[in-house]
């Protein structure tokens, strides 16, 4: 244990974790908890009472009181380097392989991802850090167990480093700060901006973040007043710091230009996080009965009535406001079977083409194979351009209504569906508890965000009564038959999976809806 001015770090120490966890890097870390986390706790505080009322018959609408934030004419601060041309982004994990990989992707942009993409051990928070150091010294390198050598390429080729911290709602067991553990992203952002700021600056670029589950722009407001503090803290000039924001929420889609606003010396942008918002879509009104209910996971694409109001209105939010619209994951990965290849290949050209032809100055891809797809889709577009902010989508008028309008989604519910469903939240939780937080499964890139939609539409499905294409009813009974035939399919013995079975199970039928399936299972981990 490491005890610095009430700081207690309780984790056992691994190889060069000293070169993260320093004496100042501790006390900036102290000084961000005690100052903010008073009033992160009051904004999760806010998230249940806004559920509440919800639940009680309540919806979601613009906000009357911040009017004026939308009438208003103002724009976010222009393009810092390296964020001017973002057609392409690629996402994942900071381990030492696939930082090197996204690094020498091709991509404009890494997503460096400490949230949905990785497992929150102690390993990989503190070896997270250590590989951006790495990166930004060009001092790292990875040989694996094959014996193939991994090095970056040269510096003006590299993808620009944007960090993902933790979301307000995860906490850092690890690291007590007057007895309190500390917000985790808190800490992702904080041993990242101590270590790397002046690293970024030196480069000729800057400590850029994606922020990630936010619900409203209070929440947005108390990352900006973080941004100020560490920048006056470390002597950083004011606005060096950007952050783009996920709108990955339903609260959130209903205030994007107040975001955008409480963000806007800081702002490079809004993004399209589709998967957690379907996934929060069934979180907020699953109590609201079959205006909400949804339809097998690979029915809800981004062309159904309320997906497509929310990309529309993010784009048009974005471009008014002077600030970068980025679309949503492709989680398609490469196969080795030829036809599966094909008709993923062309998914993911169609959908970026669309996302292209709507407006969005660049989108994400989770697989270094399929970078090239992407950026040619946008390149189609583009052209030379770095982006397409001058597309205004002036044609554009979204209605709350609009973006509530769940109910007229195509499809059904299907017993394929839901075993799908079964099999890779398990599948992907077995993965996540040995700390690993994105997987290949049934040839998609399976993060916590998709795991989400589906152990919470098993949860919808069955608190529902949904009958299924088959004529059966979903029940409890019908699904720990499927859960055990669906491990029976896995390798190993199926006593290997009775953790992730039994998380699973903890979050995809109690009565009980766990607000994200990330918090009991950290709670099952060391």
């Amino acid at each position: 244990m490491t005890t610095v001015d009430n700081v207690d770090v309780t984790a056992a120490s691994g190889e060069r974790f000293d070169e993260v966890l320093t004496r100042e890097a501790l006390e900036f870390l102290a000084d961000l908890h005690r100052t903010f986390d008073g009033r992160r706790r009051e904004l999760l505080q806010a998230r249940q009472d806004r559920y509440a009322e919800l639940a009680n018959g309540g919806t979601l609408q613009f906000l009357a009181e911040t009017q004026g934030v939308r009438d208003g004419d103002w724009q976010v601060a222009p393009a810092a380097p390296g964020l001017v041309d973002r057609r392409v982004e690629i996402t994942g994990p900071t381990d030492r392989k696939m930082t090197i990989n996204a690094l020498n992707s091709g991509a404009k942009v890494w997503l460096a991802d400490f949230e949905d993409a990785s497992t929150p051990t102690w390993e990989n928070v503190v070896g997270g850090q250590l590989n951006l150091i790495d990166a930004l010294d060009r001092t790292i390198d990875f040989t694996s167990d094959q014996g193939k050598s991994y090095a970056l390429a040269d510096a003006d080729q590299l993808a620009t480093i944007v960090v993902r911290p933790r979301g307000w709602h995860l906490d850092e067991k690890h690291i007590l700060v007057d007895g309190q553990p500390m917000a985790g992203g808190l800490v992702d952002f904080g041993l990242y901006f101590f270590h790397c700021a002046k690293r970024q600056i030196d480069a000729g670029k800057g400590p850029y973040f994606y922020l990630p589950k936010m619900e409203s722009h209070l929440e947005a407001r108390l990352w900006n007043d973080v941004f100020v503090r560490a920048q006056d803290r470390l002597g950083i000039p004011q606005g060096t710091v950007r952050a783009t924001v996920l709108i990955e929420t339903y609260p959130a889609a209903f205030e994007m230009e107040e975001i955008l606003y409480e963000l806007r010396d800081h702002s490079a942008g809004l993004n399209a996080g589709r998967w957690d918002y379907i996934f929060s879509v069934i979180k907020k009104f699953r109590t609201r009965g079959k205006d909400f209910l949804l339809p097998d996971r690979n029915q809800v694409t981004m062309t159904v009535p309320f997906m497509r109001s929310y990309t529309e209105l993010l784009v048009r939010t974005c471009h008014k406001r002077g600030a970068h619209a980025i679309g949503g994951m492709a989680a398609f990965i490469p196969s080795k079977d030829p036809e599966v290849n094909e008709a993923a290949f062309q998914k993911v050209i169609d959908d970026k083409t669309r996302e292209a032809g709507d407006g969005f100055d660049g989108s994400w891809v989770a697989h270094p194979g399929m970078v090239e797809l992407c950026k040619e889709a946008f390149t189609k577009v583009l052209g030379d351009r770095p982006n397409q902010l001058d597309k205004k989508r002036e044609d554009v008028h979204v209605t709350a209504d609009e973006l509530l309008d769940v109910a007229s989604t195509p499809g059904n519910v299907t017993e394929a569906g839901l075993r799908n469903n079964i099999s890779v939240g398990i599948q992907y939780l077995h993965t996540w508890l040995k700390g690993t937080g994105a997987v290949g499964i049934f040839n998609l890139m399976e993060d916590a965000a998709t795991a989400e939609i589906s152990r919470s539409q098993v949860w919808q499905w069955l608190h529902n009564d949904v009958e299924l294409d088959t004529g059966e009813k979903v029940t409890r009974e019908l699904i720990d038959r499927i859960v055990a035939e669906e491990i029976g399919k896995l390798p190993g013995e199926a006593s290997d999976y009775d953790e992730a079975r039994s998380t699973f199970l903890e979050v995809a039928v109690a009565d009980d809806f766990a607000e994200f399936l990330t918090l009991p299972a950290y709670e099952r981990m060391p």
